[in-house]
């Protein structure tokens, strides 16, 4: 069956991805910090502080929604995902500066945990959906959720200076809600008869890895660990894209710019780096976009200007690929039956890297800071290559 052929494949793709664009305000974080630090009279560094609750409850939301994904449906989990985002976001919005520190769980651990059950559902649905063409459909549903970047960052600005921060949280709040309400009855897997195709079939006759079994693999570590060190440099700049445009003699003016590139590439490269999986395997790609950010990592302790913006893009090009590629090639490891809970595995390296090198960078002298992140880079590549040369002897199919 072609893509096109696959009318409720592509439902299932069209619907994700939609719900998946207003689960990527995950990422705009950046964008809310300067109002939430005036509104609740708070430290800067505590309110970027949200963006790591709520990217470690992602990756616990994925883990566990991997796990409710077997006994409640996709479906199902899509629903609870989306209405805790709505639920934390609208709490969010009757915070007082007495207060503010319960943001981190209303906006960072019930709204992060909702986005990842979301997102890992929909991921799950589209791959197996598309069994000949999981970087494709994998690409799609990814591009969405960080292509947000690029819609909501200007929309919040604009909603915070019309009705103020309160009440942009509430409206918020009612936009994923309905949207969530509308379409998430069109997400679910296919069942046993639409996955009889030759192509779903060779890929099931492999052996499907439980998470217990897959995490006993040398193949898990070497995927999890090199994703944990790929991500570090965005994670490090990801909350401060304005304050870093104007250090680099940008202006604050073009902050919000900045955000928006790296929104734009980011679901650039999460669309690109698994179509590019699929044409020369999964772990080149993932070796091509680490060394990239690697390379510009290292630039990042010189460039200034407009030069800074092109560097950035490329390491939000990658990151964005990091999230179309590793569902994938943790599906090729481990097979697709239970890639939801898999990959809600492999996602905790990606946890531990939002959760600890923001800490372990924060007072680093610049120069300093990003050669290490470089360094981190780099390592990443080698473990990659090392998952390369052992699967030339074996694979975890064995």
């Amino acid at each position: 069956m072609t893509i096109t052929e696959n009318k409720q494949g592509l439902k299932v793709l069209v619907a994700g991805s939609i719900i998946q664009l207003f689960l990527g305000i995950l990422y705009v974080w950046s964008v809310f910090v300067a109002p939430v630090s005036q509104y609740l009279d708070w430290e800067i560094s505590a309110v970027k502080l949200t963006a790591s609750f709520m990217i470690c409850f992602f990756v616990v939301g994925i883990l566990i929604g991997g796990k409710l994904q077997l006994k409640i449906g996709a479906q199902k989990v899509v629903l609870i995902g989306g209405l805790m985002l709505a639920a934390g976001m609208f709490a969010t919005s009757f915070l007082t500066p007495g207060t503010a520190r319960l943001i981190y769980f209303t906006y960072g651990i019930i709204g992060g945990f909702g986005v990842g059950a979301g997102y890992n559902a929909i991921i799950s649905s589209a791959q197996k959906w598309f069994p000949q063409n999981r970087g494709f459909a994998t690409g799609v549903a990814v591009c969405a959720f960080g292509f947000s970047t690029v819609v909501f960052a200007p929309l919040i600005e604009a909603l915070v200076a019309q009705f103020e921060l309160k009440n942009s949280f509430m409206i918020l709040a009612a936009a994923f809600f309905v949207v969530t309400v509308a379409l998430f009855r069109f997400i679910r897997l296919p069942d046993d008869t639409a996955q009889a195709g030759a192509p779903a079939a060779a890929l099931l006759a492999k052996k499907q890895f439980t998470m217990s079994e897959a995490v006993k693999t040398k193949e898990f570590y070497f995927i999890a660990i090199s994703l944990m060190l790929a991500t570090a440099a965005f994670f490090i700049l990801n909350p401060a894209f304005k304050e870093e445009a104007a250090s680099r003699g940008l202006g604050d003016s073009i902050g919000t710019v900045v955000v928006m590139l790296t929104g734009v590439a980011s679901a650039l490269g999460r669309l690109g780096a698994p179509l590019l999986s699929d044409k020369i395997g999964r772990e080149k790609a993932a070796l091509t976009i680490i060394l990239a950010t690697a390379v510009c990592t290292l630039l990042l302790a010189f460039v200034q200007g407009y030069l800074f913006m092109a560097t950035i893009a490329v390491i939000a090009f990658c990151y964005g690929g990091y999230s179309g590629v590793y569902p994938v090639l943790t599906a090729d490891y481990f097979g697709i039956k239970n890639v939801g809970s898999n990959y809600g595995a492999v996602m905790v390296g990606f946890a531990i890297s939002a959760l600890c090198f923001p800490f372990i960078f924060s007072n680093m002298d610049i120069k300093v800071k990003f050669i290490a992140l470089a360094a981190l880079a780099f390592v990443g590549a080698v473990l990659v290559c090392v998952l390369m040369a052992a699967k030339k002897k074996s694979t975890p199919t064995q």
